[in-house]
């Protein structure tokens, strides 16, 4: 793993990947997201005097590993930052027919290539999606990246935020309505999980394992309602769109592309 003592003086951060690390669904008020990376590099910056830390996001929703390789992973060498984190191949392992050993293999290349370039390299395990409607299908393939993932992180130096070991997410309220993206509560504990795991202070109520306020429990006929609910407005057209080949980022661009002020 890298050495936290080093971690803690970074002046410059590129975030890497797909929907997960644009912010989708933690919506700001100029239309665009936040997400957990933009909230990582607000708790970097605070370590820094004012306007001494550089900041750029080029994850875009719906890339695949190869295209966040292809067009992401290059821009890591002109820019040379202190830090780069890489979450990428959700996508890929939520194909059909997909193999999370070649998807992993691919990934290793993309680490390979970001260590030559950037101080520190993170990268994020994706979650335990035991009991999600319809992902709870992919429970096994899921862990099999991650033991990829982790063995990756080992071989080549690299810091592993483990959002399948991340409790706080099993509740509801961490992810929104499409039950596919964090809710803004969701982005701010992966923040937080990343912070830790770069070795970043946090006070005691930074906590991202917090217990969440009491809720109320619904009833077996209210769940399925939700269910049913969910299943038309989401999942219908998210399977539409892989059957037709179209990806929620066609036409969407970085939303931060330079490394500019934070």
């Amino acid at each position: 793993m890298a050495d936290t003592q080093e971690t803690l003086d970074l002046s410059s951060y590129v975030a890497l990947g797909d929907s997960f690390t644009e912010g989708l669904n933690d919506a700001r008020p100029d239309g665009l997201y936040a997400g957990w990376a933009d909230r990582l590099a607000r708790l970097l910056a605070a370590q820094r005097p004012l306007g001494d830390f550089r900041y750029a996001n080029l994850a875009v929703r719906g890339r695949l590993l190869d295209q966040i390789a292809e067009e992401q992973v290059p821009r890591v060498a002109e820019i040379r930052p202190d830090l780069v984190t890489l979450c990428a191949g959700g996508n890929d392992i939520l194909r059909p027919g997909s193999d999370p050993d070649t998807v992993a293999e691919r990934f290793e290349a993309a680490v390979v290539e970001l260590k030559q370039h950037a101080g520190t390299v993170l990268i994020c395990t994706g979650f335990d999606t035991r009991g999600v409607p319809v992902l709870g299908l992919l429970r096994g393939k899921i862990a099999t990246y991650n033991g990829h993932l982790r063995a990756i992180a080992d071989r080549h130096g690299a810091t592993v935020a483990d959002l399948w070991s991340l409790r706080s997410v099993h509740d509801r309220r961490a992810w929104s309505e499409d039950r596919l993206h964090l809710s803004p509560e969701g982005h701010q504990r992966v923040a937080l999980l990343a912070a830790r795991s770069l070795g970043l202070p946090l006070g005691p109520e930074q906590d991202p394992e917090a217990p969440w306020p009491a809720a109320p429990v619904l009833t077996t006929a209210e769940q399925r309602r939700e269910n049913l609910q969910w299943a038309r407005e989401f999942l219908v057209p998210w399977v539409g769109r892989r059957l037709r080949g179209e990806s929620s980022g066609d036409n969407i661009e970085a939303k931060r592309p330079e490394l500019l002020p934070l």
